[in-house]
């Protein structure tokens, strides 16, 4: 089973990063946290690194729900979505698959919403093309 999916974008990074916030947003989904791992490790190793942005996004509802199931749940939220650079010059995005993270999580209600904002994540990679 695959943990992620994905798709690729021939629109420039900053471009994709508008349009995946944008699909997100119809989902129910914001962006609680943004990393720009370029950046990062220029700042932090002095190293060089193609564009690639982490952004941590967030269904509210969804989150509420999984949290009151499993209280520890908190630990693999937010659903993580990666925009990166390609060596050809394009554009990769990556979202998480929940039910494939939760897995080691027993608890039938945590794997329904689990489900559901797969089901939510999915929809939002497909809608990018």
């Amino acid at each position: 089973m695959n943990y992620y999916f994905t798709t690729t974008l021939k629109d420039d990074f900053d471009k994709a990063i508008q349009k995946v916030t944008e699909e997100l947003k119809k989902e129910g989904f914001g962006i609680l946290t943004e990393i720009d791992v370029k950046e990062t490790f220029k700042k932090k190793l002095d190293v060089d690194f193609r564009k690639y942005r982490i952004l941590g996004a967030c269904n509210p509802q969804m989150a509420h729900q999984a949290i009151s199931a499993e209280s520890k749940i908190g630990t693999m939220l937010p659903c993580n979505v990666i925009v990166q650079e390609t060596e050809d010059g394009k554009v990769e995005v990556s979202a998480v698959d929940p039910v494939a993270s939760m897995q080691a999580v027993e608890n039938d209600t945590l794997g329904g919403v689990a489900t559901q904002v797969r089901d939510k994540l999915k929809k939002v990679i497909e809608q990018l093309n």
